[in-house]
């Protein structure tokens, strides 16, 4: 399983724009993608739902996951849509 653990740059954290482009990376994906803080339950990183409830503001750490062919390609893009600056 390739997992990433990273800090959320974006201004808002994971709320309005950035999880919206942070969900449409992870729908991208071909296989399950998950995302949580590193002491909690991860949820569905395809649900819009889910990843606003978590409620990630900035400068919090998460912890993203994909398991499968190409999971690290994956992985990687949905990373950059929480580490810009601009979003």
């Amino acid at each position: 399983m390739a997992e990433r653990r990273v800090t959320v740059q974006t201004e808002v954290g994971l709320h309005a724009r950035p999880a919206a482009l942070f969900v449409q990376a992870a729908t991208k994906a071909p296989m399950d993608v998950t995302v949580g803080r590193p002491d909690a339950d991860p949820v569905n990183a395809k649900s819009i739902l889910l990843v606003i409830g978590l409620d990630v503001r900035h400068g919090e750490e998460i912890v993203i996951s994909a398991e499968g062919d190409g999971a690290d390609a994956a992985l990687d893009e949905v990373v950059a849509t929480v580490t810009a600056n601009g979003a």
